[in-house]
């Protein structure tokens, strides 16, 4: 029986490359390994910015963050530059914070340094603190107590306002909910003073 011509030409060409597929794949492993770039271990990994000796000595978190949600439905992040564990929680540095209540209103806060007291569940604001309100009220205090359960911030002691109506003092301030599903009112108490600007 012959076998014919075209299937002898096939056969050939398969035993062919039986032997030559693997020889192509080798000579391109060699190359890839001698033409590759020498590794240098002295070289610093890119990412590696941080003093590894300092973090060891002070433990501390960069860009962190809190963010929760209130018994009445009000959302709180705060975001931090740093954070540092402490006995009550935690505390951070370089912080800004959004307070929005259900009904849209936004109250950004502000402050140099922040404590995450977890025990009465706070978030104090302190080292000159700075409230905003959506009425146009900017609040500055020594510090505010920022409630994680419900929507309640409280300033530390007097503060200082400017606002719609002019400037203004208090002996103390509070943002709140009035009443269950009430307003949320910026209170001022104690000796209040202010000095009416109508053209502000």
């Amino acid at each position: 029986m012959n076998i014919p011509r075209s299937d002898k030409w096939h056969s050939r060409l398969v035993s062919v490359l039986k032997v030559l597929l693997p020889l192509i794949a080798l000579v391109l492993l060699s190359t890839l390994f001698l033409f590759s770039r020498k590794i240098n271990p002295e070289d610093a990994i890119p990412y590696a910015s941080v003093d590894v000796e300092d973090r060891l000595s002070d433990p501390k978190m960069t860009d962190a963050g809190f963010a929760g949600v209130t018994s009445d439905g009000a959302s709180l992040s705060i975001a931090a530059a740093q954070a540092k564990p402490t006995a009550e929680g935690g505390a951070l540095k370089t912080v800004q914070g959004l307070l929005q209540t259900p009904d849209g209103t936004k109250t950004e806060l502000s402050s140099a340094a922040v404590s995450l007291n977890t025990a009465q569940k706070l978030i104090e604001l302190t080292d000159g603190a700075e409230l905003r309100a959506a009425n146009g009220y900017v609040v500055q205090a020594q510090g505010f107590d920022v409630s994680t359960v419900d929507t309640r911030v409280e300033s530390r002691g007097g503060i200082t306002a400017t606002g719609p109506g002019g400037n203004l003092t208090a002996d103390h301030m509070v943002l709140s909910q009035q009443a269950e599903a009430g307003p949320y009112l910026l209170v001022f108490n104690g000796k209040v003073r202010l000095l009416y600007q109508p053209n502000r």
